[in-house]
């Protein structure tokens, strides 16, 4: 089944073409990799895709609803339901604790639930980090905060910005085996990177060049990317302190 579909989707800037009729269809539970030089449009198609833009041509249709069409406080609801945002830069609240920076994604959405915020940084395996602020974690840390952050709503789609961008190779490690598990249970992920060996995690990779599609790589029959095992590693390696 399709879940989000690109159909001639265009987005100009005064007299700058970021996107130049893009078609692209992603399927529910795939993996997808978004790559290309700087300037390419990856951060344009981000935007489209995760409701914080909308197109100048074409549409955009997400779960059989057109949200090219829609107004901005639609928008707004329909990345806070639908939609998982995981950043580079994190975006945490440093006053706020682990738990209170993931919780504060679903007071949002509903009422804050702090046992099920637990849970989500259970998952990411930072049950033991909850009451720390982001200043008492590491960048490996505060990005997985990030993703039980995007997580506690249930998204049907998952979109990452340079997940592994700020990381050292150990926790590149972790994040993407945070990945791989969430892919395996059904997530659909798109992640935007310039990282050759994050993009062949992933079932597919669409390169832009100058707005347009320039090519898509299939990776390999691995079910769940390239089946690379460069970064398997991370299973065995403790998170660290």
């Amino acid at each position: 089944m399709d879940l989000l579909e690109l159909r001639d989707i265009s987005k100009i800037y005064g007299t700058l073409k970021a996107l130049q009729n893009i078609n692209l269809t992603i399927k529910q539970g795939e993996w997808l990799a978004i790559m290309g030089p700087s300037g390419s449009g990856k951060t344009t198609m981000m935007n489209i895709i995760g409701c914080m833009d909308k197109p100048s041509a074409g549409s955009v249709i997400l779960d059989g609803q057109t949200i090219s069409r829609e107004s901005a406080k639609n928008l707004t609801a329909i990345r806070r339901d639908k939609i998982g945002l995981i950043f580079q830069q994190f975006h945490l609240i440093n006053y706020l604790t682990a738990v209170e920076n993931v919780m504060v994604a679903q007071y949002y959405h509903s009422m804050p639930d702090e046992k099920e915020a637990l849970l989500a940084l259970e998952r990411v395996g930072l049950a033991n980090r909850a009451k720390h602020l982001p200043s008492q974690l590491s960048g490996g840390e505060q990005q997985r905060v990030c993703i039980a952050r995007a997580l506690i709503n249930y998204p049907m789609l998952i979109l990452a910005d340079e997940p592994t961008g700020n990381l050292d190779e150990t926790n590149e490690g972790i994040v993407l085996e945070i990945f791989r598990q969430l892919h395996r249970e059904g997530s659909t992920i798109i992640v935007v990177t310039h990282d050759p060996e994050v993009a062949e995690e992933a079932q597919r990779t669409v390169v832009l060049e100058h707005g347009r599609i320039a090519h898509i790589h299939p990776h390999g029959s691995h079910p769940h990317g390239g089946g690379h095992d460069h970064h398997h590693h991370a299973e065995e390696t403790e998170v660290p302190a």
